[in-house]
């Protein structure tokens, strides 16, 4: 009997996605929910990419770093996740491309864009 691989979805910017997202001191991790922001197309080279956590503590929301997202609108239905919930453009990872599970929505990008200028002071 043959198996044969599945080919990795392509993942984009935008995508939220299931990912293996590292905790602050960096000795663990767990499985969330994470919005890609690396560019399309970057060819560094590294299996990497860059992510933004999203968290459903909306305690949270409010700060010019961070995008609410309520699952009653547009975005939230297409975004994938299962409550409303809060993009953190502060709290920012590289990944291993294999450290994400699966794609489950995505994201319009211009007020994560504006998220980010704050962010980074851009």
């Amino acid at each position: 009997m043959t198996t044969t691989m599945q080919p990795k979805p392509t993942i984009k910017r935008g995508n939220v996605a299931l990912v293996l997202f590292p905790n602050s001191d960096l000795s663990s991790a767990k499985t969330r929910p994470a919005l890609i922001l690396q560019a399309d197309n970057l060819q560094t080279g590294l299996p990497q990419i860059i992510v933004a956590m999203v968290t459903s503590q909306m305690f949270r929301a409010g700060h010019p770093s961070r995008v609410t997202i309520l699952l009653n609108s547009l975005e939230g239905q297409q975004s994938g996740l299962l409550t409303d919930s809060v993009v953190m453009t502060d709290n920012l990872a590289t990944i291993a491309l294999s450290a994400i599970y699966r794609v489950i929505g995505s994201l319009p990008t211009p007020d994560i864009d504006e998220a980010l200028r704050h962010t980074l002071s851009l």
